[in-house]
């Protein structure tokens, strides 16, 4: 048995200073309807105040930060593609018209016309064939699935290229050849960068249930497998060694990378609950703090447009990640009480199933 919260955080993420956990907490937390009047006024706030519209005052009238073609590289966490992320991730409206400019803007630059897949460098012409990589395309296809692009005829060729060219490879074979994979060996070795296969994890499981082709649900099983084999952040083949220090500092957002909760809360919102999942799960709850909360431990502020959190402060975000993937880890039989007013006490009681 993994014991629960120390204290109960979930008035402090109700607080209306960041309307995006605000919103995030009542919605997937407490399951408030859509309907609720707390929910519409946090939705209209996350538009009005915080980071979100400080980033969207900095937009160009084309859809785009900065220089246009600098969206990736030269501008690192400043351009384009990093900006559409972070909307995402703050639950920006997708009916709003500077998000919408904004996700047709990456579609007609950085989106491959010939493969679907998403590259660092490109123009009017489309993404160049030769600049793709897997945590770009997964990046893209999970925010414009999330920014309410899921039925685009282009977004859905990004996921057909994420379900034709993952790998989930682990030493045990030769490093695959031919186009993409002879386009960075990091990314596409022997062993598949972690960064990668988190990235496509996590634009598989945006899609909703319903809408999952075939193709979808084997590569969704095939990347969580890939995981649980590494019980998430250990080394797979020396289960006594992490795989990367970095994947046990809990961040947001992780941008290009990945760290052990993110990927805890991707297999758990996908109904895992696999045994090799128990380390993360005791990893995730040692974090908390005598108040229930859980500090941000790495960020790359500086290098954002807009800075978000402190580093070494107790985090909303990452406290709201961790709760929402301890709730969905929770089993059916165990599932917490989440009580549904303000103020009232949120239990978090996560079970390790045993087969």
């Amino acid at each position: 048995m993994i014991h629960g919260l120390k204290a109960d955080p979930v008035p402090w993420l109700l607080e209306e200073d960041n309307p995006s956990v605000r919103y995030f907490t009542l919605v997937d937390l407490l399951d408030a309807s859509p309907r609720d009047r707390r929910v519409a006024a946090a939705k209209r706030a996350v538009m009005e105040t915080g980071t979100v519209p400080k980033i969207l005052d900095k937009q160009k009238k084309g859809g785009y930060w900065g220089i246009a073609e600098d969206f990736y590289v030269r501008a690192k966490y400043k351009g384009t593609v990093w900006q559409l992320i972070v909307l995402a991730e703050l639950g920006a409206d997708r009916n709003d018209p500077r998000i919408r400019s904004a996700c047709d803007f990456v579609l007609r630059a950085s989106q491959d016309r010939e493969s679907g897949g998403f590259a660092y460098r490109g123009g009017p012409s489309g993404g160049y064939h030769s600049a793709i990589v897997p945590c770009l395309s997964g990046n893209m296809v999970w925010s414009l699935v999330r920014l309410g692009f899921g039925d685009d005829p282009r977004v859905k060729r990004g996921i057909e290229w994420l379900t034709t060219y993952a790998r989930f490879d682990d030493r045990t074979g030769p490093a695959p050849s031919g186009w993409p994979y002879d386009l960075w060996k990091t990314c596409w070795g022997r062993h598949s960068c972690h960064s990668g296969v988190a990235k496509t994890l996590k634009a598989l499981a945006e899609i909703p249930e319903k809408d999952r082709s075939p193709e979808v649900k084997r590569t969704i099983e095939a990347a969580a497998e890939y995981f649980l084999r590494h019980h998430i952040y250990k080394r797979s083949h020396n289960l006594t060694k992490d795989v990367k220090p970095k994947w046990l500092k809990f961040a947001f957002p992780l941008m290009w990378d990945g760290d052990a909760l993110e990927v805890f809360g991707l297999l758990a919102k996908l109904g895992y609950r696999d045994p090799r999942m128990g380390e993360a799960a005791e990893l995730i709850l040692s974090k908390q703090d005598a108040d229930g909360r859980w500090m941000l431990e790495d960020t790359y502020n500086g290098r954002f447009l807009v800075d978000i959190e402190k580093k070494g402060r107790p985090s909303k975000w990452v406290t709201l990640l961790a709760l929402k993937a301890l709730k969905a880890y929770s089993s059916p039989s165990a599932r917490p009480d989440l009580k549904r007013c303000e103020g009232e006490s949120f239990g978090v009681m996560a079970r390790e199933e045993r087969r």
